[in-house]
C-alpha cells in the first residue's frame, strides 16, 4: 500500500457506513489521520475501530452538517486534534424517492435540500475558511451522484435536483477558491454496494441480477472503487484537476 497521505489530516462526513466509511478506511490505510463525522456515534465508533484494527489513526466526531455552528466546531476539532485540515470529503447525504414531482412530499424535499445541498455548502464554507489560512491549502471532494447532472430516472426528482446542485456548486466553488491553493472536485457514484442501491424488499442477490441486465458494466461498483476515485482527486496525482465531476457508475451515464 502506498502512503500518499502520510502526515495529512483528513475529515470525512457521513463516515459511519457505506462510501464514507470505505473512504475513511482508504485514507487511513494510506497514512492519513482521519476524523470520521456523522450523526450516529455508534456507527462512527465502529469505523474508528475498523481503522484502529489496521493500525490507523482516527477520531469519531458527532456533527449535523445542516447546522453551521456544528460544522465549524467539527473543523476546529480536526485542527486541534490532528494539527490541520489537508483534505475534506463531504459525503453526508440522504436519499428520498418513490414519488413523481406532483406528489413529492414537501418534508422530503426540504430534508433533501437541507442535507444534500445546504450541508455541503456549510461544510465547504468551514473547510475553505481553514484551508485558506494554511500555506499548503488543501483539497476538497464532494460526493454527488450520477443521478443529477449526468442522468435521470423517474420518481426521484428531489434527489436528482439536489445532487445536480452539488455538482454545480462544486464547479463554482472550485473556480472561486483555486487561487487560494484549494482544489475542489466531486465524485458521482452510480449504483454501489450500499443500502441506498437496494430497492424496497430487494436482497443483494436480487440487486445483482437486476443490475446485470441494466448496467453496461454488468455489476455495481464496490465502495472501495468509489473511495479510490476520491483518494485520487485528493492526492498530488490530481494536482491540476480542478472543478471536475468524476463519474463512477459502470457506464450508466455514458
Amino acid at each position: 500500500m502506498s502512503a500518499r497521505f502520510t502526515g495529512k489530516a483528513v475529515l470525512v462526513t457521513g463516515a459511519g457506513s457505506g462510501i464514507g466509511r470505505a473512504t475513511a478506511l482508504a485514507f487511513a490505510a494510506e497514512g492519513a489521520s482521519v476524523v470520521v463525522a456523522g450523526r450516529t456515534a455508534a456507527s462512527l465508533d465502529e469505523t474508528v475501530s475498523l481503522i484502529a484494527e489496521e493500525g490507523g489513526s482516527a477520531l469519531a466526531a458527532v456533527a449535523d452538517v445542516t447546522r453551521s455552528p456544528e460544522v465549524r466546531a467539527l473543523v476546529r476539532r480536526t485542527v486541534e486534534h490532528f494539527g490541520g485540515l489537508d483534505v475534506a470529503v463531504n459525503n453526508a447525504g440522504v436519499f428520498r424517492g418513490g414519488a413523481p414531482v406532483a406528489e413529492l412530499p414537501e418534508e422530503d424535499w426540504r430534508t433533501l435540500l437541507d442535507i444534500n445541498v445546504t450541508g455541503v455548502l456549510l461544510s465547504l464554507q468551514a473547510e475553505v475558511a481553514r484551508m485558506r489560512e494554511q500555506p499548503t491549502g488543501g483539497a476538497i471532494v464532494n460526493i454527488a451522484s450520477n443521478l443529477g447532472a449526468h442522468t435521470r430516472i423517474p420518481g426521484v426528482a428531489g434527489y436528482i435536483a439536489t445532487k445536480a446542485a452539488v455538482s454545480a456548486l462544486t464547479r463554482a466553488a472550485a473556480l472561486d477558491h483555486v487561487a487560494e491553493g484549494i482544489r475542489i472536485n466531486a465524485v458521482s457514484p452510480g449504483p454501489s454496494d450500499t443500502a441506498m442501491s437496494l430497492r424496497p424488499g430487494e436482497t443483494p442477490a436480487d440487486r445483482a441480477a437486476r443490475i446485470k441486465g441494466t448496467l453496461p458494466l454488468g455489476r455495481i461498483s464496490s465502495t472501495a472503487e468509489v473511495a479510490a476515485a476520491v483518494l485520487y482527486l485528493a492526492s498530488p496525482d490530481a494536482a491540476s484537476v480542478v472543478g471536475t465531476d468524476l463519474v463512477i457508475d459502470g457506464g450508466a451515464a455514458a
